[in-house]
């Protein structure tokens, strides 16, 4: 049985980097979860947003929506990653949408899409999640 939003136990605190890049989960549920991350401060060095940070927003929240369905029997660590960045943003915020597209007991996949402020795609992002019989050892 999948769990509660309301009960999914810490992803994102003190000293994680969601939170130094100032990202903000919006939504959760077991169908999307919705973040958002400021483009000023996670700009490369021509001003654009880091592409690396569109990768943390798309991983942050496919990530999220694998722990709504896995846990907690299971844990879901990244598999594979990968992203296609379509345009550049500049300012403002940009606003990731994870949905789903495969939920199996071992593996899930999500589809993270990436907008601007004024609803152009920035980043499509495909999120494979491995679900573990055992939290990583760090994680203890």
């Amino acid at each position: 049985m999948p769990i509660d939003p309301e009960n999914l136990p810490p992803m994102l605190g003190v000293e994680q980097l969601a939170d130094r890049m100032g990202l903000e989960i919006l939504k959760m549920s077991l169908d999307e979860v919705v973040g958002r991350l400021p483009v000023a401060g996670n700009k490369q060095p021509f001003g654009l947003l880091h592409g690396g940070a569109s990768a943390v927003l798309a991983e942050t929240l496919g990530s999220t929506l694998s722990a709504l369905h896995a846990m907690p029997e299971r844990f879901p660590v990244g598999l594979e990653l990968a992203c296609t960045h379509h345009r550049s943003a500049t300012e403002g915020w940009v606003t990731g949408v994870a949905r789903p597209v495969h939920v199996g007991r071992s593996t899930s996949t999500s589809e993270i899409v990436i907008t601007d402020e004024r609803g152009r795609r920035t980043c499509t992002a495909k999120l494979t999640c491995l679900h573990r019989d055992t939290l990583p050892a760090t994680a203890r």
